[in-house]
């Protein structure tokens, strides 16, 4: 599993410009949470706080995802990607999109322009659908690791779809349904569908290589797959025909069951690592998983309430632990071996070059890893027990980690050529 083809790497203009933007969002992100990070204490369903977790969700989140998909693809499946012109296109509508969605909500533009942000976001993703699927459909190892990246490309474009009438919905109420009720299976379909099965394919090829370790118990990996889109699908059957209550605990339990099973294969790996210390970013990929395991364990609770703490912590747990913790920690474990790769690959082993791990700063890096987990236990602290000052001031703390983040990217980003 420790073996990519770095030679695959695609063209530097279709994976830089996702991971500069995403460190953009990150600080627009921030700064919104402290102007309006109070309306997080009401219903979910407010214009601030839809801007805020759109935010996070697309121009963060969704954003990394891309570049470090177009990048790591091509890599792990040692196919070239099938096109960087289209996946720069897939970087111009997803980044206009989240721009215009985000103003939209923010003002609470129902009509056109919410459903152009829609729109182009939802040719993003297929967009992005299509050029991994013509990048690995011919590839016939790692079967596994396909599921997890097609699956999940999959539940994207279902998730931006649905987004797309919901915005629709806004402006002209067609939908049948309750539009609270589709909103929460369009959320749960991005997290669960899109993010979570992202997350677990690319970790089972990343994982075990940064951590030097090796497992055969690949058959827990198609397990995982199976269980994850099974607990999904029965959760999108029941949802619609029911409101989202205590019934879909079972739905939930399956899909935690899929977790697990990536767990036995990555645990493994772990226990027969070669690489015996944990570096910054192994360490915010294991607070990751952690805040992942304590969504999960929120959810009774929140399938008790429409909105509130509970609901509000689950949301806090996924997004800035989760998706957040992963982001910050991988960061540093791709982004500078893309640049090392572009900038010295001609010159490995004919002159004395810089390691890629020497591109950023370690200081830099530490003071965000210590940041991240104050933000993150003082934000937990302040919804859970609805304390307004707590979260203004998880509000600047996550401002100034997200300006840490950005320096130090754009050390990376912007390093110039040196040899001796």
């Amino acid at each position: 599993m420790a073996h990519i083809a770095i030679h695959k790497s695609p063209e530097a203009y279709a994976v830089l410009p996702f991971f500069i933007t995403a460190g953009i969002f990150f600080l627009l992100f921030s700064f919104l949470l402290v102007f309006s990070g109070g309306q997080l204490f009401g219903h979910h369903f407010q214009p601030k706080v839809l801007a805020i977790v759109h935010s996070l969700a697309l121009g963060w989140g969704t954003m990394v995802i891309y570049g470090a998909a177009y990048q790591l693809v091509p890599v792990i499946f040692e196919r070239s990607l099938r096109s960087s012109k289209l996946a720069f296109f897939s970087y111009i509508l997803l980044t206009s999109g989240t721009c215009v969605l985000i103003y939209s909500f923010w003002y609470f533009k129902i009509g056109l322009l919410m459903c152009v942000g829609g729109l182009l976001i939802t040719l993003s993703s297929y967009l992005y659908f299509y050029l991994l699927w013509m990048t690995t459909k011919d590839v016939e190892h790692l079967f596994e690791l396909r599921l997890y990246f097609t699956f999940s490309a999959f539940w994207l474009c279902f998730t931006t779809t649905l987004g797309l009438l919901l915005a629709i919905n806004l402006a002209h109420g067609f939908l049948t349904k309750s539009h609270l009720d589709i909103l929460k299976l369009h959320a749960h379909v991005g997290i669960v569908g899109w993010f979570l099965q992202l997350i677990l394919g690319a970790g089972a090829k990343m994982l075990p290589m940064f951590l030097l370790g090796q497992s055969t118990k690949t058959k827990w990996l198609y397990v995982s797959v199976i269980l994850i889109n099974l607990g999904l699908v029965l959760f999108l059957l029941d949802g619609y025909s029911h409101p989202v209550g205590l019934r879909s605990l079972t739905f939930g339990a399956i899909v935690l069951l899929g977790v697990v099973c990536w767990a036995v294969f990555v645990v493994d790996c772990f226990v027969h690592r070669a690489r015996k210390v944990l570096d910054i970013p192994m360490k915010h990929s294991f607070i990751s998983f952690l805040s992942l395991l304590f969504a999960f364990l929120t959810l009774p609770m929140v399938v008790r309430q429409e909105s509130g703490n509970w609901v509000n912590l689950y949301a806090v747990w996924v997004f800035f632990g989760w998706i957040t913790g992963i982001i910050l920690g991988m960061t540093y474990k791709t982004l500078p071996l893309m640049i090392w790769n572009w900038r010295y690959k001609d010159l490995n082993g004919i002159k004395k070059i810089p390691l890629p791990k020497e591109l950023y700063s370690q200081r830099l890096l530490s003071i965000q890893y210590y940041l991240y987990l104050v933000a993150l236990v003082v934000m937990a602290v302040a919804v859970a027990g609805q304390f307004r000052w707590a979260l203004y001031c998880a509000a600047w703390l996550w401002a100034a980690l997200a300006a840490v983040y950005v320096v130090n990217v754009g050390k990376v980003v912007f390093h110039q050529r040196k040899s001796k």
